[in-house]
């Protein structure tokens, strides 16, 4: 998908029409971004949002950026990636960077509403390069609501969310969440300038990126830096959540792998060391450490119970007493969301399944033996039988895997993002918050088959920018557009401008209706599959960390 991406601004700059570069000034500094032709759209990017999180700030809380130099700032392109898996040629420390696209020409006073983009990517990976907004800007346009999109990069893995009885103590935890707050407030002191409305900020994301947004949304925190949200595939109750001190171990593990810190690694004074330790040293061992994890995403956000802290509470108790922001939403999943985490290992077995599943959940919440109590119902609910598993509809068919990879599938899928979702939409729907829940069912053709309508899929639909053959593909991604983008301008999906679409009917305790997304068959279904398998899920919530 980056590639595509890459070749899409590789070709923009070659058509950029004569006119000179789109200039914003704040306070005495003047941006000078970039006109994206034929789409008629500017683009501002790499504009520091928040001071470098380099040296002394290194692992802690974002600082504000309030002022930048006086005179030109070339934001033309993208900034650096935040540090992660990959080549660190295009990364750096010096990440924390946004990226605006607007209708071209706009004037400030505009008043136009934003999207505001949160990447996922396990905590672990992403940037905001990887996702082009152009296509969904200049769609606005055409149909008559323009909007502004934003987006921008956070701290990745041990810089983004160090683990740890440390941290824990010294409350440098959850700094991912922490800059994608400092973002959002960014965005309302300063999207005025490029024709924006504060008071009409949508904060969307998927994946992590819908997870960290959800949080922001349990802690109250989105109260007052958005008016709406949409969750794809990611809730706050998503993520397994522990205290920091957890994962103590792999805190120890990762500073062992800095070469300058390591003789510190079990002394519980680590920070002023790694604060001192350079990039090159600190990427490698959040390398190294990542692979001895024994975990996909270990780095995760933490509980924070004090009175100002950001994950206050397990998720399932904060919807349970109310304590979330009230704000209008759509939230939704993919048919097959499972396939995306499930091992494809030839030794998959039900064994390694459990042995998974017991270090997932572990320490229990409750007991040890009510956890294998309720992971022994989960084997009955989510039997080895291929049919029943995921990808769903798919038969017998095995794709050459193991048999036990629909079955993890289906598990990893309801655990992780179809359990949760359904837990935000009902108890939002009690609350009398008004929300539109979906179903992305559309099969790719260019997707491996043992996939299914995977995690990730819909992302090019919402951004028009699916290359799937399938005739229906554009269909659906333009009323996937029209859709959102109708969200974003009157928080109701059903403006009746743009594509021809069905009406999508708010999720409400008596109705419980999902907008199935499918560009051959759009239509209302309920929200009624597997209700006994994510019934059991949602009643031990506490069992499951959610």
């Amino acid at each position: 998908m980056r590639s595509r991406y890459l070749l899409f601004f590789a070709l923009s700059s070659l058509l950029l029409s004569a006119r000179s570069a789109p200039q914003v000034t704040i306070g005495q500094t003047t941006l000078s971004g970039r006109d994206i032709q034929p789409l008629g759209v500017d683009f501002f990017g790499g504009i520091p949002y928040a001071e470098a999180p380099v040296g002394d700030r290194r692992f802690k809380s974002p600082v504000l950026r309030t002022r930048l130099a006086s005179g030109t700032l070339e934001a033309a392109e993208y900034g650096k990636a935040c540090l992660q898996p990959g080549n660190p040629a295009g990364m750096s420390e010096d990440c924390l960077t946004i990226n605006i696209y607007r209708p071209a020409g706009i004037s400030s006073k505009a008043k136009l509403p934003v999207m505001f983009w949160t990447y996922g990517g396990g905590f672990i990976v992403g940037s905001s390069a990887r996702f082009n907004g152009s296509h969904l800007v200049a769609y606005s346009v055409e149909r008559g609501t323009p909007i502004i999109y934003v987006n921008f990069n956070y701290r990745l893995g041990a810089l983004g969310y160090p683990q740890g009885q440390e941290a824990e103590d010294k409350r440098h935890i959850n700094l991912a969440l922490q800059d994608q707050i400092a973002a959002l407030e960014w965005v309302q002191e300063n999207i005025h300038h490029f024709g924006g409305d504060k008071r009409k900020v949508t904060a969307f994301g998927e994946s992590a990126g819908a997870m960290m947004t959800s949080i922001l949304s349990v802690n109250r925190k989105l109260d007052k830096l958005a008016r709406a949200a949409i969750f794809q595939s990611g809730s706050a109750n998503s993520p397994n959540v522990y205290r920091a001190s957890r994962r103590e171990s792999l805190w120890q593990t990762f500073v062992s792998r800095v070469p300058s810190c390591s003789a510190l690694a079990s002394s519980g004074n680590t920070f002023d060391c790694l604060r001192n330790a350079n990039s090159s040293e600190i990427h490698g061992a959040m390398l190294a450490s990542l692979a001895g994890a024994g975990e996909m995403f270990p780095w995760n956000p933490v509980l924070d119970t004090r009175k100002d802290g950001l994950y206050p509470d397990l998720v399932s108790k904060q919807y349970a007493s109310g304590r979330f922001s009230k704000i209008p939403y759509i939230a939704g999943t993919n048919l097959d969301e499972g396939t995306f985490f499930a091992s494809k290992s030839p030794n998959s077995t039900e064994g390694t399944i459990r042995g998974a599943l017991t270090a997932a959940y572990s320490p229990s919440r409750v007991s040890a033996s009510a956890l294998d109590v309720a992971i022994n119902r989960l084997f009955q609910l989510y039997p080895d039988s291929p049919s029943l598993g995921a990808p769903y509809g798919s038969g017998d068919e095995l794709f050459g895997l193991p048999p036990a990879y629909k079955r993890d599938s289906a598990l990893q899928g309801d655990l992780t993002i179809d359990a949760p979702r359904r837990m935000w939409t009902e108890a939002a729907a009690q609350a009398g918050v008004k929300g539109y829940g979906y179903l992305f069912t559309q099969r790719l053709q260019i997707r491996d088959p043992a996939l299914g309508v995977n995690h990730t899929a819909e992302i090019p639909f919402v951004y028009g920018q699916s290359q799937d053959p399938a005739p229906s593909t554009q269909t659906l991604s333009k009323r996937m557009m029209d859709y959102w983008i109708s969200f974003v301008v009157n928080l109701d999906p059903n403006d009746k401008k743009g594509s021809q679409r069905p009406n999508w009917p708010q999720y409400t305790t008596r109705s419980k209706n999902l907008l199935q997304l499918n560009g051959e068959d759009t239509k209302v279904i309920k929200d009624d599959f597997r209700l006994a398998e994510i019934g059991f899920i949602n009643e031990n919530a506490v069992l499951f960390h959610h």
